[in-house]
């Protein structure tokens, strides 16, 4: 089987030396990625910014930022038997990226018009039919209500729940929540090892 991986943040420029973006690592993400592929699968891998190396026979295509996740994650979709969308993708960018560095000017403040962007999960699981989708939720409380709402608005098979304290950190915990109902913790482990066990159960028959 091929599976599309999305994995790191996003960077949304401000100007020509400055960006938007999160604290994220890419380290889940390409754990997964490496999970799948000593689990004997093909994977493609599409990155944001981070300071990771491939993982050996993954094929990666690095972007910055979230329109562009999104163009290579629809070229390459097709051609994928399932998704697991763990880019820590920003939700809004600058309305306008200036020409030139945006100076401070003294005793004045700047005010940011943000715009959204596209929600490249929602995107790519409306044209899943039959094929897998695994998402990721990141919330600041307790957010088991508000996964399950993305579990089903997005349409999704299984999202992972995790926490701000996963960003960056070699170890994590997270919470799997299925499309039928059921919870199951995974961790603390590290990353490498809590790949391995979602990848196992997340493609375990059905």
């Amino acid at each position: 089987m091929r599976f599309l991986v999305t994995a790191g943040p996003t960077r949304e420029p401000l100007d020509p030396v400055r960006y938007l973006t999160n604290r994220s690592s890419g380290r889940m993400g390409y754990a997964i990625a490496a999970a799948l592929r000593e689990a004997g699968h093909e994977v493609a891998l599409v990155s944001g910014p981070v300071s990771l190396s491939a993982p050996p026979g993954v094929e990666r295509q690095m972007v910055e930022t979230a329109a562009e996740m999104l163009a290579a994650c629809q070229k390459l979709w097709p051609s994928c038997d399932g998704l697991f969308a763990v880019a820590a993708v920003a939700d809004y960018r600058p309305a306008r990226t200036a020409d030139r560095k945006l100076k401070r000017r003294a005793g004045e403040g700047l005010i940011l018009e943000m715009t959204p962007n596209p929600d490249i999960l929602a995107t790519l699981a409306a044209e899943k039919h039959r094929r897998l989708a695994v998402g990721f939720a990141l919330e600041t409380d307790p957010g088991e209500l508000e996964a399950r709402r993305k579990l089903e608005q997005k349409h999704l098979d299984f999202i992972c729940l995790n926490g701000p304290e996963a960003q960056g950190a070699e170890a994590s915990s997270l919470l799997l929540l299925s499309r039928d109902g059921k919870r199951q913790p995974l961790g603390p482990l590290p990353k490498a090892e809590l790949a391995r066990a979602l990848v196992r159960i997340v493609l375990s028959p059905r």
